[in-house]
Protein backbone atom coordinates (compact mmCIF):
# COMPACT_ATOMS: atom_id res chain seq x y z
CA UNK A 1 0.00 0.00 0.00
CA UNK A 2 1.34 3.50 -0.77
CA UNK A 3 2.78 5.21 2.27
CA UNK A 4 1.21 8.40 3.54
CA UNK A 5 3.49 11.33 4.39
CA UNK A 6 2.10 11.74 7.88
CA UNK A 7 3.38 15.24 8.32
CA UNK A 8 1.23 16.55 5.47
CA UNK A 9 -2.00 18.45 6.08
CA UNK A 10 -4.81 18.25 3.56
CA UNK A 11 -6.41 21.54 2.56
CA UNK A 12 -9.10 22.04 -0.06
CA UNK A 13 -11.51 24.70 -1.27
CA UNK A 14 -14.79 24.41 0.61
CA UNK A 15 -17.82 26.41 1.59
CA UNK A 16 -16.73 28.79 4.33
CA UNK A 17 -19.15 29.73 7.09
CA UNK A 18 -18.31 33.38 6.53
CA UNK A 19 -18.98 33.04 2.80
CA UNK A 20 -22.34 31.42 3.46
CA UNK A 21 -23.62 34.62 5.04
CA UNK A 22 -26.23 34.23 7.75
CA UNK A 23 -27.25 30.76 6.59
CA UNK A 24 -26.19 27.78 8.66
CA UNK A 25 -24.07 25.09 7.10
CA UNK A 26 -26.10 21.99 6.32
CA UNK A 27 -24.44 19.00 7.99
CA UNK A 28 -25.03 15.36 7.16
CA UNK A 29 -24.61 12.39 9.49
CA UNK A 30 -23.37 8.97 8.40
CA UNK A 31 -24.36 6.42 11.05
CA UNK A 32 -27.17 6.94 13.58
CA UNK A 33 -26.10 4.10 15.87
CA UNK A 34 -24.37 6.26 18.50
CA UNK A 35 -25.54 8.65 21.20
CA UNK A 36 -23.26 11.26 19.67
CA UNK A 37 -25.89 11.85 16.98
CA UNK A 38 -28.47 13.21 19.41
CA UNK A 39 -25.87 14.85 21.65
CA UNK A 40 -24.56 16.82 18.66
CA UNK A 41 -28.12 17.61 17.57
CA UNK A 42 -28.84 19.16 20.98
CA UNK A 43 -25.87 21.47 20.51
CA UNK A 44 -26.41 22.35 16.84
CA UNK A 45 -30.16 22.17 16.17
CA UNK A 46 -31.51 23.70 19.39
CA UNK A 47 -30.72 27.44 19.54
CA UNK A 48 -32.43 27.57 22.94
CA UNK A 49 -29.80 25.32 24.46
CA UNK A 50 -27.48 27.38 26.72
CA UNK A 51 -24.56 25.39 25.23
CA UNK A 52 -25.75 25.93 21.62
CA UNK A 53 -22.95 25.93 19.02
CA UNK A 54 -23.86 28.26 16.13
CA UNK A 55 -23.03 28.03 12.45
CA UNK A 56 -24.46 24.69 11.39
CA UNK A 57 -27.49 22.45 11.58
CA UNK A 58 -27.90 18.71 11.11
CA UNK A 59 -30.25 18.23 8.16
CA UNK A 60 -29.74 14.70 6.75
CA UNK A 61 -28.67 11.31 8.06
CA UNK A 62 -28.10 7.73 6.92
CA UNK A 63 -28.68 5.00 9.50
CA UNK A 64 -25.98 2.41 8.80
CA UNK A 65 -25.43 0.07 11.73
CA UNK A 66 -23.41 -3.08 12.51
CA UNK A 67 -25.34 -6.26 13.35
CA UNK A 68 -22.40 -7.87 15.18
CA UNK A 69 -22.08 -5.02 17.71
CA UNK A 70 -25.12 -4.99 20.03
CA UNK A 71 -24.76 -1.32 21.00
CA UNK A 72 -25.03 -0.49 17.30
CA UNK A 73 -27.74 -2.91 16.21
CA UNK A 74 -29.96 -2.25 19.24
CA UNK A 75 -29.84 1.55 19.12
CA UNK A 76 -29.64 2.61 15.48
CA UNK A 77 -33.40 2.87 14.94
CA UNK A 78 -34.04 4.73 18.19
CA UNK A 79 -31.46 7.42 17.53
CA UNK A 80 -32.68 7.79 13.93
CA UNK A 81 -36.25 8.25 15.17
CA UNK A 82 -35.16 10.92 17.67
CA UNK A 83 -33.13 12.78 15.06
CA UNK A 84 -36.10 12.79 12.72
CA UNK A 85 -38.93 13.40 15.18
CA UNK A 86 -37.29 15.84 17.57
CA UNK A 87 -34.70 17.62 15.45
CA UNK A 88 -36.19 17.52 11.94
CA UNK A 89 -33.33 15.55 10.37
CA UNK A 90 -34.25 13.82 7.09
CA UNK A 91 -33.39 10.11 7.13
CA UNK A 92 -31.98 9.12 3.73
CA UNK A 93 -31.62 5.71 2.10
CA UNK A 94 -27.98 6.07 1.01
CA UNK A 95 -24.72 7.76 1.92
CA UNK A 96 -24.73 9.57 -1.40
CA UNK A 97 -28.19 11.07 -0.87
CA UNK A 98 -26.95 12.52 2.41
CA UNK A 99 -23.73 13.98 1.03
CA UNK A 100 -25.31 15.45 -2.10
CA UNK A 101 -27.66 17.60 -0.02
CA UNK A 102 -25.28 19.00 2.61
CA UNK A 103 -22.23 21.24 2.91
CA UNK A 104 -20.25 19.17 5.42
CA UNK A 105 -20.28 15.62 6.77
CA UNK A 106 -19.91 13.77 10.07
CA UNK A 107 -19.03 10.07 9.94
CA UNK A 108 -20.46 8.99 13.29
CA UNK A 109 -20.86 5.24 12.73
CA UNK A 110 -20.22 3.61 16.11
CA UNK A 111 -18.18 0.86 14.46
CA UNK A 112 -14.82 2.01 13.12
CA UNK A 113 -14.55 -0.78 10.55
CA UNK A 114 -16.91 0.76 7.94
CA UNK A 115 -15.27 4.19 8.12
CA UNK A 116 -12.79 3.53 5.31
CA UNK A 117 -15.50 2.44 2.87
CA UNK A 118 -17.72 5.33 3.99
CA UNK A 119 -14.85 7.75 3.39
CA UNK A 120 -14.29 6.30 -0.09
CA UNK A 121 -17.89 7.16 -0.96
CA UNK A 122 -17.84 10.63 0.63
CA UNK A 123 -14.42 12.10 -0.25
CA UNK A 124 -15.14 12.46 -4.02
CA UNK A 125 -17.67 15.19 -3.12
CA UNK A 126 -14.85 17.34 -1.66
CA UNK A 127 -16.87 18.36 1.38
CA UNK A 128 -15.13 18.61 4.79
CA UNK A 129 -15.48 15.48 6.91
CA UNK A 130 -15.27 14.91 10.65
CA UNK A 131 -14.72 11.24 11.57
CA UNK A 132 -15.79 10.21 15.05
CA UNK A 133 -13.84 7.81 17.22
CA UNK A 134 -12.77 5.13 16.61
CA UNK A 135 -11.38 6.63 13.41
CA UNK A 136 -11.12 3.17 11.81
CA UNK A 137 -11.07 -0.51 12.65
CA UNK A 138 -7.28 -0.65 12.29
CA UNK A 139 -4.22 1.57 12.05
CA UNK A 140 -3.75 0.50 8.44
CA UNK A 141 -7.27 1.65 7.54
CA UNK A 142 -6.72 5.00 9.28
CA UNK A 143 -3.55 5.62 7.29
CA UNK A 144 -5.46 4.81 4.10
CA UNK A 145 -8.23 7.25 5.03
CA UNK A 146 -5.70 10.06 5.40
CA UNK A 147 -4.01 9.06 2.13
CA UNK A 148 -7.36 9.26 0.33
CA UNK A 149 -8.10 12.59 2.00
CA UNK A 150 -4.92 14.04 0.56
CA UNK A 151 -5.30 12.37 -2.82
CA UNK A 152 -8.88 13.62 -3.24
CA UNK A 153 -8.24 17.07 -1.71
CA UNK A 154 -10.94 16.56 0.90
CA UNK A 155 -10.13 17.83 4.40
CA UNK A 156 -10.86 15.49 7.28
CA UNK A 157 -9.95 15.01 10.91
CA UNK A 158 -10.81 12.93 13.94
CA UNK A 159 -10.59 13.64 17.65
CA UNK A 160 -11.99 12.68 21.02
CA UNK A 161 -14.18 15.12 22.91
CA UNK A 162 -11.78 14.74 25.86
CA UNK A 163 -9.10 16.62 23.90
CA UNK A 164 -11.25 19.77 24.00
CA UNK A 165 -12.71 19.82 27.52
CA UNK A 166 -12.23 23.05 29.54
CA UNK A 167 -9.57 21.54 31.80
CA UNK A 168 -7.06 21.20 28.94
CA UNK A 169 -6.46 24.93 28.24
CA UNK A 170 -6.30 25.56 32.00
CA UNK A 171 -3.58 22.95 32.36
CA UNK A 172 -1.68 24.35 29.38
CA UNK A 173 -1.67 27.78 31.03
CA UNK A 174 -0.71 26.49 34.49
CA UNK A 175 2.70 27.66 35.70
CA UNK A 176 4.42 24.34 36.28
CA UNK A 177 7.85 25.02 34.81
CA UNK A 178 9.04 22.29 32.45
CA UNK A 179 6.43 19.62 31.71
CA UNK A 180 7.97 16.28 32.65
CA UNK A 181 4.93 14.10 32.05
CA UNK A 182 1.25 13.43 32.63
CA UNK A 183 -1.04 10.74 34.02
CA UNK A 184 -4.46 10.38 32.41
CA UNK A 185 -7.26 8.02 33.29
CA UNK A 186 -10.73 7.07 32.13
CA UNK A 187 -13.01 4.19 31.14
CA UNK A 188 -11.55 1.64 28.73
CA UNK A 189 -14.20 -0.88 27.76
CA UNK A 190 -12.95 -3.29 25.07
CA UNK A 191 -14.86 -4.18 21.90
CA UNK A 192 -13.54 -7.42 20.31
CA UNK A 193 -13.62 -6.17 16.70
CA UNK A 194 -11.22 -3.27 17.38
CA UNK A 195 -7.75 -2.78 18.88
CA UNK A 196 -8.33 -2.70 22.63
CA UNK A 197 -7.89 1.02 23.32
CA UNK A 198 -9.57 2.23 20.10
CA UNK A 199 -13.07 1.70 21.50
CA UNK A 200 -13.03 3.80 24.67
CA UNK A 201 -9.46 4.09 25.91
CA UNK A 202 -8.93 6.55 23.05
CA UNK A 203 -10.43 9.32 25.21
CA UNK A 204 -7.72 9.12 27.87
CA UNK A 205 -4.97 8.67 25.28
CA UNK A 206 -6.11 11.81 23.44
CA UNK A 207 -6.27 13.73 26.72
CA UNK A 208 -2.68 12.68 27.34
CA UNK A 209 -1.54 13.81 23.88
CA UNK A 210 -3.36 17.13 24.21
CA UNK A 211 -0.73 18.07 26.81
CA UNK A 212 2.27 15.92 25.85
CA UNK A 213 2.23 16.49 22.10
CA UNK A 214 3.99 14.16 19.68
CA UNK A 215 7.23 12.29 20.20
CA UNK A 216 6.47 9.00 21.96
CA UNK A 217 9.06 6.35 21.12
CA UNK A 218 8.12 3.23 23.12
CA UNK A 219 5.06 1.87 24.90
CA UNK A 220 4.68 -0.73 27.69
CA UNK A 221 1.29 -2.13 28.71
CA UNK A 222 0.18 -3.88 31.87
CA UNK A 223 -3.16 -5.65 31.38
CA UNK A 224 -5.64 -7.29 33.74
CA UNK A 225 -9.32 -8.09 33.30
CA UNK A 226 -10.34 -4.81 34.94
CA UNK A 227 -7.46 -2.44 34.23
CA UNK A 228 -4.91 -1.37 31.63
CA UNK A 229 -1.91 0.81 32.41
CA UNK A 230 0.06 2.03 29.41
CA UNK A 231 3.36 3.85 29.86
CA UNK A 232 4.89 5.86 27.03
CA UNK A 233 8.43 7.21 26.91
CA UNK A 234 8.94 10.31 24.75
CA UNK A 235 12.07 11.10 22.73
CA UNK A 236 13.04 13.86 25.17
CA UNK A 237 12.82 11.61 28.23
CA UNK A 238 9.33 12.65 29.35
CA UNK A 239 7.03 9.86 30.54
CA UNK A 240 3.23 9.63 30.36
CA UNK A 241 0.87 7.02 31.72
CA UNK A 242 -2.68 6.21 30.65
CA UNK A 243 -4.85 4.16 32.99
CA UNK A 244 -7.91 2.50 31.45
CA UNK A 245 -10.55 1.38 33.92
CA UNK A 246 -13.22 -1.30 33.75
CA UNK A 247 -15.62 -2.03 36.63
CA UNK A 248 -14.58 1.34 38.05
CA UNK A 249 -16.63 4.51 38.50
CA UNK A 250 -17.08 6.38 35.21
CA UNK A 251 -14.70 9.33 35.33
CA UNK A 252 -11.98 11.04 33.32
CA UNK A 253 -9.03 12.97 34.71
CA UNK A 254 -5.46 14.05 34.16
CA UNK A 255 -2.50 15.27 36.22
CA UNK A 256 0.51 17.10 34.84
CA UNK A 257 3.94 16.93 36.45
CA UNK A 258 6.16 19.97 36.12
CA UNK A 259 9.57 20.99 37.39
CA UNK A 260 7.96 23.62 39.63
CA UNK A 261 4.55 22.17 40.48
CA UNK A 262 2.12 19.30 39.98
CA UNK A 263 -1.38 20.24 38.85
CA UNK A 264 -4.52 18.08 38.87
CA UNK A 265 -7.05 18.87 36.17
CA UNK A 266 -10.78 19.26 36.64
CA UNK A 267 -12.96 16.24 35.93
CA UNK A 268 -14.46 17.85 32.84
CA UNK A 269 -16.68 16.23 30.22
CA UNK A 270 -19.01 17.35 27.43
CA UNK A 271 -19.15 17.76 23.66
CA UNK A 272 -19.31 21.56 23.35
CA UNK A 273 -15.57 21.94 22.83
CA UNK A 274 -15.38 19.24 20.17
CA UNK A 275 -18.43 20.48 18.25
CA UNK A 276 -17.05 24.02 18.34
CA UNK A 277 -13.76 22.78 16.85
CA UNK A 278 -15.67 20.84 14.17
CA UNK A 279 -17.50 24.00 13.14
CA UNK A 280 -14.23 25.95 12.91
CA UNK A 281 -12.79 23.15 10.78
CA UNK A 282 -15.79 23.22 8.44
CA UNK A 283 -15.18 26.92 7.90
CA UNK A 284 -11.43 26.78 7.29
CA UNK A 285 -10.52 23.25 6.20
CA UNK A 286 -7.72 23.33 8.78
CA UNK A 287 -7.82 20.40 11.21
CA UNK A 288 -7.33 21.21 14.91
CA UNK A 289 -5.37 17.95 15.21
CA UNK A 290 -2.84 17.12 12.48
CA UNK A 291 -2.92 13.86 10.57
CA UNK A 292 0.56 13.18 11.91
CA UNK A 293 -0.50 13.47 15.53
CA UNK A 294 -3.60 11.36 15.00
CA UNK A 295 -1.54 8.60 13.42
CA UNK A 296 0.87 8.69 16.36
CA UNK A 297 -2.07 8.43 18.79
CA UNK A 298 -3.40 5.39 16.93
CA UNK A 299 0.08 3.87 16.71
CA UNK A 300 0.48 4.35 20.48
CA UNK A 301 -2.65 2.27 21.06
CA UNK A 302 -1.71 -0.48 18.58
CA UNK A 303 1.76 -0.64 20.15
CA UNK A 304 0.01 -1.16 23.51
CA UNK A 305 -1.76 -4.19 22.02
CA UNK A 306 1.54 -5.51 20.73
CA UNK A 307 3.13 -5.04 24.16
CA UNK A 308 0.32 -7.08 25.69
CA UNK A 309 0.84 -9.84 23.11
CA UNK A 310 4.55 -9.91 23.92
CA UNK A 311 4.00 -10.19 27.66
CA UNK A 312 4.39 -6.52 28.61
CA UNK A 313 7.72 -5.61 27.01
CA UNK A 314 8.47 -2.18 25.48
CA UNK A 315 7.37 -1.83 21.84
CA UNK A 316 8.65 0.78 19.40
CA UNK A 317 6.07 3.00 17.70
CA UNK A 318 8.21 3.22 14.57
CA UNK A 319 8.21 -0.58 14.33
CA UNK A 320 4.41 -0.73 14.63
CA UNK A 321 3.89 2.10 12.14
CA UNK A 322 6.08 0.41 9.51
CA UNK A 323 4.29 -2.91 10.03
CA UNK A 324 0.99 -1.17 9.25
CA UNK A 325 2.02 0.56 6.04
CA UNK A 326 3.02 3.90 7.51
CA UNK A 327 5.95 6.15 6.86
CA UNK A 328 9.52 5.45 8.01
CA UNK A 329 9.23 7.56 11.14
CA UNK A 330 6.86 9.51 13.33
Amino acid sequence: MPRVPIGALCLAPLLCVACAGAADLRIGIIGTDTSHTTSFAKLLNDPGNPAHVPGGILTRAWKGGSPDIPDSANRVEGFAAELSGKYGVKICDSIESVVEGVDAVMILSLDGRPHLEEARRIFPYHKPVFIDKPMAGSLRDAIEIFRLSQQMHTPCFTASSERFTPDIPKLRMAKIGHLNGVSAYGPAEIEPHHPDLFWYGIHSVEKCYALMGMGCETVVRTHTADTDVVTGVWNDGRVATVRGNRKTAYAFGITEYGSESVVVGDKAEGYEGLVGEIMKFYGTGIAPVSHAETIEVLTFMVAADESRRRGGVPVSLVEVLKANGGADGI
